[in-house]
């Protein structure tokens, strides 16, 4: 098999992958409570490892809020989980 071939079934493969995980509607929505915004998500952020791992034994609890109004819950969600995991709360300078 030449390299070429190997690079193509290996960029069709990663597009299958990918595409396999793209999101689709979740039919337990509320639509008549108010979405989670930015404030929720960087807080949901924030407590997610404790939320996975109180997710694991429970089936009511999850890490993501479905019902959230789109971007700026994303926003939210990855600051307040990046200021945990990358040592931008806890960080410390080297010295």
């Amino acid at each position: 098999m030449s390299r070429r071939l190997r690079i193509a079934a290996f960029v069709v493969l990663a597009v299958l992958v990918l595409a396999a995980c793209a999101a689709g509607p979740n039919p337990e929505v509320d639509a008549g409570a108010d979405p989670a915004g930015f404030w929720l998500g960087l807080w949901q952020g924030f407590i997610a490892p404790i939320t996975f791992f109180i997710a694991l034994f429970t089936d009511n609890v999850n890490i993501y809020e479905v019902n959230n109004n789109g971007n700026w819950y994303d926003f939210g969600f990855v600051i307040g989980a990046g200021l945990l995991f990358s040592g931008g709360l806890f960080g410390r300078r080297k010295r």
